[in-house]
């Protein structure tokens, strides 16, 4: 490990520390300073009262948005010939106690963001009682991503648990969702193997909202990963392999199987006439099939340079969010997706976690406290 130890008495706080890292992640993509810092009082307002908590102290809730449960996680999500955009994940609702108290909380502050920002939650509110009922249970009740533009006005997005109302109800949950939205026809055109994870919604300034769907698949290989989209035209099924054997370290010849962290999929929803995704994306939880984070720059790095997309952002990006060496702990880089939507080219993304809390020691290696100042 390299960097400053924290003592009891000088450890910062969540929000400090995020920000913190918010802060110089703007800055490597391109947002003007009152941008940036703009953002950041939004990170800190979202988050609440946790923000002030001390990071000697526990995490304020066992988040399920990371590893070492830090309630916060960006992306940098490339596309060729252009600048690549940061977004950050929060839980605005960690540490409010059961989700039910989670999911209002987490409601209260995307309905703050909505005053604020002079949009409407009125298709989050009209799903309520199915993702935050009272007595909702599950390891989440609401996150919102914000993705970061020039001019401090972001793009929302919430996520949502099917299985706020136990998991064998997942399924009817997300069916009777997409219908309330007018997407009738949009749930038997889904894959119907995988797991519900999570339902997704676009809040405010998009040229056209999603609805998202997204699906864990256990045990996943490359062959399967290439039949999961269901938009039309579909990626090629040589192109989806192809990524997968990339992202996992797939030698020739020797099939990967994702038997520890399940992959993903997300099917994108914009047509309410056709029922038909126009959107697909794969999710593989790098972190998992890497021996550490140098092995996974490499990945990413490779896809990068396929894609035609310039990685030294996401170089600069790194040490911008951690002071140690990418060899000395694994899940820094915990997802690398390739997106594919109707009518534009396809864009890479790479999720950052925070480590706010602890870092993932190498494969074989027990995790370890996070004791550095970044």
């Amino acid at each position: 490990m390299t960097g400053r130890r924290v003592t009891p008495s000088a450890a910062p706080a969540l929000g400090a520390f995020t920000a913190g890292q918010l802060l110089r992640l703007c800055d490597i993509a391109g947002l003007s300073s009152g941008d940036a810092a703009a953002y950041a009082d939004v990170l800190l307002e979202a988050l609440g009262p946790v923000a002030a908590r001390p990071l000697n102290e526990p995490p304020p809730a066992l988040s399920f948005l990371s590893d070492d449960h830090t309630p916060v996680e960006f992306s940098l999500s490339f596309t060729a010939g252009a600048a690549p955009v940061l977004r950050v994940l929060l839980e605005p609702g960690c540490g409010a106690g059961r989700p039910a108290l989670s999911g209002r909380a987490g409601l209260d502050a995307v309905q703050a963001m909505g005053r604020r920002w002079g949009f409407s939650t009125g298709r989050l509110d009209e799903l309520a009682d199915l993702f935050l009922p009272p007595d909702a249970e599950g390891p989440l009740a609401l996150w919102c991503a914000l993705e970061l533009l020039p001019g401090g006005v972001p793009k929302v997005k919430v996520y949502l648990n099917p299985a706020a109302s136990g998991p064998e109800h997942a399924a009817a949950t997300v069916r009777e969702a997409l219908h309330r939205l007018g997407h009738r026809e949009a749930f038997a055109a889904l894959p119907q193997s995988g797991r519900h994870l999570f339902f997704a919604l676009d809040l405010g300034d998009w040229e056209v909202p999603r609805v998202k769907v997204y699906l864990a698949h256990q045990g996943l290989t490359a062959r399967q990963a290439a039949g999961l989209s269901r938009m039309a035209p579909a990626p090629d099924r040589a192109e989806i392999q192809e990524f997968f054997r990339t992202a996992t370290g797939c030698a020739d010849g020797v099939p990967v199987r994702l038997d520890r962290r399940p992959g993903q999929s997300c099917h994108v929803l914009t047509d309410s006439t056709t029922g038909t995704p126009d959107g697909f994306t794969l999710y593989i939880p790098v972190r998992d099939y890497a021996p550490h984070d140098g092995e996974a720059l490499e990945r990413a790095t490779a896809l990068l340079n396929r894609y035609g997309m310039d990685p030294e952002p996401l170089v600069r990006a790194l040490p911008a969010v951690t002071g140690r060496r990418l060899e000395d702990g694994v899940g820094l880089i915990a997802y690398l997706a390739l997106a594919h939507q109707r009518g534009k080219a396809p864009r890479v993304t790479v999720y950052i976690s925070s480590e706010a809390y602890a870092v993932r020691r190498p494969t074989g290696v027990p995790p370890q406290r996070n004791a550095l100042v970044h």
